[in-house]
């Protein structure tokens, strides 16, 4: 039987006073636990694999966001000293780069900021772990496995008693810890299961489909909680990811669903510039900012692939909680000012 859990405080619905709340309630003690821990482990995961951590910026003219004609996700404009440019949404292109010179591939554990506004699975500001390295889909699924079970261990070991006060149970953190290879299925034998019902199919034009958040709630039920849907629709996920040579329709990219639902993306890039450049023109995406990228592609071309973890997402699945905004130990909401 679960233990009893310490309930979170719902301060976020106060911001003014949410950071004393902080300071008083051991929720948010726990959560600094949890954060050490995660920062720390993934360290180590990728330390032992020789990739090299980057320090890059947050801001960037070549944004990953929005992400595809089925994706919601808006990025944040801000004015820099009078030149318009964005927050980054995510630093995957940057880490690509890395890639180049870093041949055991390249990582980061950084802000991310979307102009989406916030909700119970949805936080402004993220902090993002991503990573990228030299090989296809099927060598970055087995990484992300590998990494989501070296992050369940870490838990266990160094904030079992934090996790069990907040979840009531570390039993998921050990399923996980121990897990075999977890289940995959394409995007299209997702569909068929789910009978293309629009309440779980996305469908806003022919070709770019998506999964509802309620779709993928059925598909971790079907799967018992954890199942990779590969292989989506390519109009319906970024340009950057790589056609499928089978099937041109088709992107090596896949979704892990577990927790809340979408909790890891990955995929494999275009390896050289001439694909890259036939994927912006599928897209309607101007190729002016991404100038540099197809360069770099066409002068150092190399297959990679990466994938970034939402750590707050993550987080609300090893705390067993329900809402993704009581695990910031600061509150930013955007078109609000919030102190400190």
């Amino acid at each position: 039987m679960p233990a009893a859990k310490t309930p979170a405080p719902r301060s976020w619905k106060k911001p003014d006073s949410h950071y004393l709340e902080v300071l008083e309630n051991p929720w948010y003690r726990n959560l600094t636990v949890l954060q050490d821990v995660i920062a720390h482990q993934t360290t180590s995961f990728w330390t032992e694999r020789d990739a090299r951590y980057l320090h890059l910026p947050i801001t960037t003219g070549s944004i990953s966001s929005p992400m595809g004609r089925g994706s919601d996700s808006s990025p944040v404009k801000v004015n820099l000293e009078g030149v318009p440019t964005y927050l980054a949404d995510s630093m995957q292109f940057m880490l690509e780069f890395g890639c180049r010179l870093a041949p055991g591939g390249s990582y980061y554990l950084m802000p991310s900021f979307r102009g989406e506004p916030a909700d119970e699975t949805h936080l402004c500001q993220f902090f993002h772990s991503e990573a990228e390295i030299i090989g296809g889909l099927d060598d970055v699924i087995r990484n992300v496995e590998e990494y989501l079970r070296h992050l369940a261990a870490g838990l266990l070991t160094h904030a079992g008693d934090a996790v069990r006060d907040m979840a009531g149970t570390v039993e998921h953190l050990e399923e996980l810890a121990g897990s075999p290879a977890l289940p995959r299925i394409t995007f299209d034998e997702a569909a068929e299961r789910l009978n293309a019902d629009p309440r779980f199919v996305n469908e806003p034009e022919p070709g770019c489909r998506s999964l509802t958040r309620a779709g993928e709630r059925e598909l971790m039920k079907q799967f018992g909680g954890y199942v990779w849907v590969t292989h989506p629709d390519h109009l319906s996920v970024p340009f950057y990811q790589a056609f499928d040579e089978n099937d041109p329709t088709k992107a090596l990219s896949a979704d892990l669903l577990f927790g809340v639902g979408e909790t890891v993306g990955c995929g494999e890039r275009h390896p050289d510039g001439e694909t890259l450049a036939k994927a912006l023109d599928l897209h309607e995406v101007s190729a002016d900012s991404y100038e540099w990228y197809t360069v770099m592609k066409e002068r150092h071309p190399l297959r990679t692939s990466g994938f970034g973890l939402g750590v707050e997402r993550f987080l609300l699945w090893a705390t067993q909680h329900d809402d993704i905004r009581d695990l910031a130990l600061l509150l930013r909401f955007n078109g609000t000012a919030v102190l400190p």
